[in-house]
C-alpha cells in the first residue's frame, strides 16, 4: 500500500481557485503572491503566521519595493483569499 501525501499548499490553493471558477490570470497572480509571502518569511507556513506577518510583507512591498497601490491590493487580496479559505 502506498500512502498518499497531503497536497502542497500552493496546489491546494490552485484547487480552490479552480473550484470557485477564478480566471487563470487570477490563479497565477494569487499563487505568485502567496509564494512571495512565504519566501519573504523564510519559508514559514502561513498557519504559523498572522496579521503582523501580513502587515510586514505588505509594508515591505510598499516601502522597499515601492509597488503601486493596485499591486499591493492584489497581494493583499491573495493573502485574504488564502486565510479565508
Amino acid at each position: 500500500m502506498s500512502s498518499t501525501r497531503p497536497r502542497k499548499l500552493l496546489d491546494q490553493l490552485r484547487d480552490v481557485l479552480r473550484r470557485k471558477h477564478y480566471s487563470l490570470r487570477t490563479e497565477e497572480a494569487y499563487v505568485y503572491w502567496v509564494k512571495r509571502y512565504i519566501l519573504f518569511h523564510n519559508k514559514r507556513h502561513p498557519q504559523e503566521m498572522a496579521r503582523p506577518e501580513i502587515e510586514a510583507f505588505l509594508n515591505h512591498l510598499a516601502v522597499t519595493e515601492n509597488v503601486a497601490a493596485s499591486t499591493q491590493n492584489q497581494a493583499f487580496s491573495a493573502l485574504l483569499f488564502l486565510y479565508q479559505r
